[in-house]
């Protein structure tokens, strides 16, 4: 499925909830990797505050690319925010939803 890039220069970027890992299976702990470079997952909130509104993402970003100690409130810059759709069927149940997905996050003010 394609994907869609998100322009985020005009916008105010705040760390809402610090990084975690992703998981594949919260059943066996096993963290997702990135297939592009190797480099464990990690999962962001972030709250994105442009032309007078506000989202929160939850965005999926290379543990490469999240530098050491966001805590919730810090002012960021992300690079290479895209958004892509998806859909599966599990068990008889489809559900569909967007990702979002970060080359990387950097302090910023």
């Amino acid at each position: 499925m394609p994907s869609f890039k998100i322009d985020t220069s005009s916008a105010v970027v705040f760390v809402a909830t610090p990084p975690t890992p992703k998981l594949v299976s919260k059943q066996t702990g096993e963290i997702a990797i990135d297939r592009e470079t190797g480099a464990p997952l990690a999962m962001v909130g972030l709250l994105v505050a442009d032309e007078g509104e506000g989202n929160l993402y939850q965005v999926t970003v290379p543990s490469t690319g999240v530098p050491e100690g966001l805590a919730p409130g810090t002012v960021v810059h992300v690079v290479g925010l895209k958004a892509r759709d998806w859909e599966n069927t599990f068990n008889g149940q489809t559900r569909h939803g967007i990702s979002f997905r970060a080359v990387a996050i950097t302090a910023g003010a």
